[in-house]
C-alpha cells in the first residue's frame, strides 16, 4: 500500500555497513514496505567494504536503469526518500535535478512532490562544492543529515549507534517507531 512504501537508495560512497544497519533497523517497522535502489557504483563499493547483499532486506528492489518504474514518476506515492550513503556525485545531481539514474529522478520526484527526502552524504573534508550542493538540497527541500552519532545513549558500537541513527531518520518521516533514546529518557 502507498502509505506504507518508503524508497531507501544507497549510492556509490563509503558507507554500506550503515546502509546495512539502517535497513535491517527500517525492517523491524511493522508494515514498512522497504522499496530499494541500488546505483551501479554501490554494487562494487560492497565487495569491498564486506556487506552482504542488501536485496534481502527490501520488498521490492529496482534497477538503476529503469526510468519506467514506479519511483520515477511523481504519482508513485510513497511515505518518503531515504538516500544512505549519499555520495557527492548523486548530491549534486539532485542539487541540480540531473536525473542521470532512476535515484536521481525518483528524489527529484520526492522534491517536486514535496514529499521527505533524507540525503545522509558521506564524504570528508567537505569543500565548498559539497556545501553549496547540500545547501541547494535543502533549499529545493531536503533534509540533509549526516550520521552523526549520539553518544548520550551510553552506547558505542556500530550496531547500535546505526540503530540510533535510523531512528532519528524515521523521525523525518514522521514514522512511529521505537527505534531511538530519547534525549528526556537517557537522564536519570
Amino acid at each position: 500500500m502507498s502509505d506504507k512504501r518508503l524508497l531507501f537508495a544507497v549510492c556509490g560512497a563509503s558507507g554500506m555497513p550503515l546502509a546495512s544497519c539502517v535497513l535491517k533497523n527500517l525492517r523491524s517497522i511493522e508494515d514498512l514496505e522497504i522499496h530499494l535502489l541500488i546505483s551501479p557504483t554501490a554494487r562494487k563499493v560492497f565487495a569491498s567494504e564486506g556487506v552482504p547483499d542488501l536485496e534481502k532486506l527490501a520488498h521490492r528492489v529496482y534497477a538503476a536503469d529503469d526510468f519506467s518504474a514506479g519511483p520515477a514518476s511523481g504519482s508513485w506515492l510513497s511515505l518518503g526518500m531515504i538516500v544512505c550513503p549519499c555520495s557527492m556525485a548523486s548530491l549534486a545531481a539532485i542539487a541540480t535535478g540531473n536525473g542521470s539514474h532512476l535515484i536521481h529522478r525518483a528524489a527529484d520526484c520526492m522534491l517536486k512532490e514535496r514529499r521527505p527526502l533524507i540525503l545522509v552524504p558521506r564524504e570528508t573534508p567537505l569543500n565548498r562544492l559539497h556545501l553549496t550542493n547540500m545547501l541547494a538540497a535543502h533549499d529545493a527541500g531536503a533534509v540533509i543529515m549526516p550520521f552523526m552519532p549520539a553518544f548520550y545513549t551510553g552506547q558505542r558500537d556500530l550496531e547500535h549507534l546505526a540503530r540510533q541513527f535510523s531512528g532519528r531518520l524515521v523521525d523525518q518521516l514522521g514514522i512511529p517507531h521505537q527505534l531511538c533514546v530519547r534525549w528526556q529518557d537517557s537522564q536519570s
